[in-house]
């Protein structure tokens, strides 16, 4: 692994950035070179800026579409599993 990697993959995720902000068809590009440099050379993850961890969590998220929960929430008035175990003893299993 040289120095020339990590710029190179700090390029491209400067570059993804501009791209999510165009919404450009060279997303998916970007973001598989990102991919294949960060296999071949898992080290550089640690290396990565928050901002560019960042950018490369935001081109997956318009990539595949998907979104993350921003809070978690639990049901309210529901009993916890042990407390449904405790209370049913040996007829739970």
């Amino acid at each position: 692994m040289t120095d020339t990697t990590a710029y190179l993959l700090q390029e491209k995720v400067q570059e993804l950035s501009a791209a999510l902000l165009a919404r450009h068809p060279k997303m998916p590009t970007l973001l598989r070179e990102i991919h294949q440099t960060l296999s071949k050379y898992p080290e550089q993850v640690t290396l990565m800026s928050e901002d560019d961890i960042r950018a490369v969590v935001e081109g997956l998220k318009v990539q595949t579409g998907v979104e993350f929960a921003a809070t978690v929430t639990k049901p309210s008035g529901t009993k916890s599993l042990a407390a449904k175990i405790g209370k049913l003893g040996a007829d739970a299993f």
